[in-house]
């Protein structure tokens, strides 16, 4: 067992138990549009070890999440398991867990580490994403690691309540005595970790693509197995550091904003992505649900309308 599996694992047991989720039915019948090729070649380097430098007694504290302010923006919380965005991501995570049971698609490298990324910025990324890692969170068999890696942007970490100056993924990338163990923030979500995009680094796009970030995919991947993980990524078309973080992913979701983005980026953001993946994509903002009341509230911003959505018809 490794150092880091070790101490995440010793995390894990001083979460604070809340009481239990609702269990969440399976979806039998949710179709997310897949595109697949298993034949493409796999690099393989060699991980770097991670030394952890802070004692388990050190560990940061358990981040709150704001539920009242995500449910303020329409997004997902545990006390609404049957709310419009609740049961409309419930479809959207039923295929990807398939993929990660080996009853979907196909078999790939990293399967269980979900990038949510889009063509362009602005498009509903992080909001999927967040919402993708509570729904999944909130099934009882299930444990997340969101990473936040959109360093640029930045916001699902303070959307998710965790203080602007804690160490994340810049800070591991950076300093090699910095162990990922030392940046996973046990949440009161129990089956929810957080790794946030930590201190603002001028390099921050090349430590993205660097050979420390693919080791640490890799270590995440293959240690946490029974884990998923799922990392919000800068935008395809505006950094080719995210092309770069495409290719260190099993399963890619491409968040697409309805009446807004356009066919010719969407096709060349896909091209920005290996064959050797499984890409979904989700139809974000539909403007024939818009504002559409749902238990007391609506979705004001216009997010909590998400269909799976196929390559063909965007």
């Amino acid at each position: 067992m490794s150092i880091i599996e070790k101490a995440v694992n010793k995390l894990e047991r001083k979460s604070v138990e809340s009481s239990a989720e609702p269990e969440l039915p399976a979806v039998s019948d949710v179709e997310v549009s897949s595109i697949s090729n298993s034949s493409a070649n796999h690099p393989h380097e060699t991980a770097r070890d991670h030394r952890a430098t802070t004692s388990l007694s050190d560990a940061p504290e358990i981040v709150n999440i704001p539920f009242e302010r995500l449910k303020g923006v329409g997004m997902i919380t545990p006390d609404m398991p049957r709310s419009r965005i609740a049961e409309e991501y419930r479809t959207i995570k039923r295929p990807l867990l398939m993929n990660i049971a080996g009853k979907g698609a196909a078999e790939v490298d990293n399967i269980n580490v979900i990038m949510v990324t889009s063509a362009l910025q602005g498009e509903g990324k992080t909001f999927s994403s967040i919402n993708l890692a509570m729904s999944i969170a909130m099934e009882r068999d299930k444990t997340v690691l969101y990473i936040d890696a959109d360093i640029l942007n930045a916001s699902g970490g303070a959307l998710l309540g965790v203080n602007s100056d804690q160490k994340g993924l810049m800070d591991v990338l950076e300093d090699q005595e910095t162990a990922i163990a030392d940046v996973i923030l046990n949440t009161n979500l129990p089956n929810l970790r957080i790794i946030s995009a930590g201190r603002f680094h001028d390099n921050a796009n090349e430590l993205l693509a660097s050979e420390t970030m693919s080791s640490v995919i890799r270590e995440l991947s293959d240690r946490f197995s029974d884990r998923i993980i799922i990392v919000d990524t800068p935008p395809l078309l505006l950094t080719t550091e995210a092309s770069i973080l495409a290719n260190l992913m099993g399963q890619i979701v491409v968040v697409v904003e309805a009446e807004k983005t356009a066919q010719e980026a969407l096709t060349e953001a896909l091209q920005h992505i290996g064959s050797d993946k499984i890409v979904s994509m989700i139809l974000n903002k539909n403007k024939r649900y818009h504002m559409r009341k749902y238990d007391g509230y609506g979705y004001g911003y216009g997010y909590g309308n998400t269909r799976p959505v196929s390559p063909q018809s965007t």
